[in-house]
């Protein structure tokens, strides 16, 4: 740290010499920078030029804007003016100084320094704002302040401040700490306290630009909000043993941009992006906080629209059954991982079962099972939505898991539970949900309706995805249509070919030699009031033509007939479709679009009871 000051009567100086020539006549100038603040688009700043006795409204040029958002110039700090002009206000007597030159000789100090205030009279030392204490010194009297306080330089403050405190303590000092929610991509000096909630694999990749390595961490503050960090590379290797699940962190110098939804599960506008010459520093020394986990409920009955979704589900529910722990071989790596199943339910009387994986099994799982006669409640954040036995749900490693959490939902649960949910028969979310066509009911023999109901209403789905339940046949599927594109094995998102040999996959940020077929269909359906065309994805395909998408590739290529045959056998067979019905635009016309989400032969047994109840209603009603 320079031992440099604020030269006294700096501003004095520039006064008095308006215009130097060169540089190299320019004194040194010290001053502290007051009031910093963008102005116009924010290329140009200006801020109060201080040496602790007179003030001069000031200009930074746009050439320091970098300086200024990359945290070098900062109000409070210290800098030597190396080039300058002073310029008249136009109407009005005062000056203006335009800096075109200088050099950062500190970061922010902890106050505003002034000088102190001499008296000639006696030679007495006059500390403004101290309470005077008499005191009868024979035949004079001295004048003390109460408390000695002894004036110091803008470079003695500068050594208290930094030389003996940890650098999270200095980071908390220089720059004021930003709440995540008053972050944006346009903001240049911030610094933020967050607790590592979230840390992901490193992952590696391989592109045309070469190799490199990534990992993602999600950062929540003390008011619960949460943002998603990336890293690459020299970053990714500086950070990634340095973050730590749990500990509290000062960050900064980091920049945000808007988030990718498609791969940013965090509920967050933005994402932010840390390099090597980010700021990370543990708050060690410092009472750490504990952010309140903040839950955004989904009833057990209203889940059906997030199955097979990209949005994440938190739920409430007491505990009626916990399995024991199972182990599960991944697909994916072959790795063995702990599994454990519990069934969960509300007061909408239905039930669904949470899949705990890891971690989750082991531990919180395991305290579970040895409390399961107490029929614990359980409150759980982030959990993804699948479609096992029609509804279902697991944790990920983001995944955080309440057991009795002290929140008014778990004590009107357990009030509900108590007094009469005990004595009901709870129903499977999977076997039959809400009837209600915007709870996404799952059961195929609910919310039944013909397709003419779909096709005259061409408004449904306009502010959300509708849900509905039919019975039709496939009635034609055009061979000559893309049916299946080029997936990566791994995560099944789309790939593209490498450059040389394989396949990347942006998903993963990796090379592949091989990569798999997925169907992506569209093909019309018909039932006695009408006909659609309807999109069908992967799982469903297959279940319709009977083999997979690779399957078909090889019997396309080698025996024509045969493809066609085989196409031609999955049509006219009798399914119930469950279906969204959502809004898109298309050349400037917004269209009606209807796919698949599952499928299931006709149980003919079911049905029947079905039909007999639709019939039952009619006769009531007559």
């Amino acid at each position: 740290m320079s031992t440099s000051m604020i030269t006294p009567d700096a501003i004095s100086t520039v006064l008095k010499d308006p215009s130097p020539d060169s540089s190299s006549e320019v004194p040194d100038l010290v001053v502290q920078i007051l009031d910093l603040k963008p102005v116009g688009k924010g290329s140009k700043y200006i801020f109060t030029a201080s040496d602790g006795k007179m003030k001069l409204q000031a200009l930074l040029q746009s050439s320091f804007a970098s300086e200024v958002n990359s945290g070098n110039i900062q109000n409070l700090g210290l800098v030597r003016i190396l080039e300058y002009a002073l310029n008249d206000i136009p109407g009005k007597p005062d000056k203006f100084l335009v800096v075109s030159k200088c050099e950062v000789v500190s970061p922010a100090l902890e106050v505003e320094v002034k000088s102190e205030v001499k008296s000639e009279h006696n030679g007495i030392v006059l500390k403004p704002k101290e309470d005077m204490e008499m005191k009868s010194m024979g035949n004079g009297i001295l004048l003390k302040p109460k408390q000695e306080i002894v004036a110091k330089s803008a470079a003695q403050i500068v050594q208290e401040q930094h030389g003996n405190m940890a650098p999270s303590a200095r980071m908390a000092m220089t720059r004021r700490v930003h709440p995540l929610v008053s972050l944006n991509p346009y903001q240049g000096n911030w610094t933020i306290k967050v607790r590592l909630t979230g840390k992901g694999n490193m992952r590696t990749y391989k592109n045309a630009r070469g190799e490199g390595c990534v990992f993602t961490v999600e950062l929540t503050d003390e008011d619960g909000t949460q943002i998603q960090a990336t890293m690459f590379n020299e970053a990714a290797r500086k950070f990634f043993d340095k973050f730590e699940l749990g500990k509290v962190y000062y960050i900064s110098r980091g920049t945000l941009k808007l988030a990718n939804k498609q791969f940013n599960t965090v509920k967050n506008n933005y994402e932010m992006s840390l390099n090597e010459n980010s700021e990370v520093e543990e708050a060690s020394n410092e009472a750490s906080f504990i952010p309140a986990t903040k839950f955004n409920f989904v009833k057990i009955d209203e889940l059906g629209p997030y199955v097979q979704g990209r949005e994440l589900v938190d739920i409430i529910g007491v505990v009626v059954h916990v399995s024991p722990t199972m182990s599960i071989r991944r697909k994916s790596n072959d790795e063995i991982v702990p599994k454990r199943d519990i069934t969960v339910a509300d007061e909408t009387n239905k039930t669904v079962i949470v899949s705990l994986w890891n971690e989750n099994a082991t531990t919180t799982g395991q305290e579970l099972l040895d409390m399961a006669d107490k029929l614990p409640i359980i409150a759980i954040k982030s959990l993804k939505v699948g479609d096992f036995n029609g509804v279902s749900l697991s944790t990920l490693s983001k995944s955080v898991l309440l057991i009795n959490p002290d929140i008014p939902e778990a004590e009107k649960l357990r009030s509900w539970y108590d007094s009469e949910g005990k004595g009901k028969s709870m129903v499977s979310a999977g076997a039959g949900m809400s009837s209600s066509p915007q709870s996404g009911a799952r059961s195929m023999y609910t919310e039944r309706v013909f397709l003419s109901y779909i096709t005259n209403n061409q408004s449904l789905g306009e502010e959300k995805p509708v849900f509905f339940n039919i019975k039709a046949c496939v009635s034609l599927i055009r061979a000559d249509q893309t049916m299946w594109y080029k997936a990566c094995k791994t995560c099944h998102k789309k790939v593209t070919e490498a450059i040389g040999s394989g396949y990347w996959c942006e998903g993963c940020q990796k090379n592949d030699e091989e990569c798999c077929l997925r169907y992506i269909l569209v093909l019309k359906i018909s039932d006695a009031t009408g006909e659609a065309w309807i999109s069908m994805f992967n799982e469903q395909a297959e279940k319709i033509i009977g083999c997979s998408a690779d399957e078909l590739d090889n019997l396309k290529s080698q025996n024509a007939e045969e493809y066609q045959s085989k196409l031609k056998e999955a049509t006219w067979v009798p399914h119930l479709f469950r279906v969204s019905v959502a809004q898109h635009e298309y050349m400037n016309e917004k269209r009606q679009r209807i796919t698949v989400r599952s499928l299931a032969p006709i149980d003919f047994a079911a049905e029947s009871r079905f039909l007999l109840e639709e019939m039952k209603k009619v006769q009531v009603s007559l």
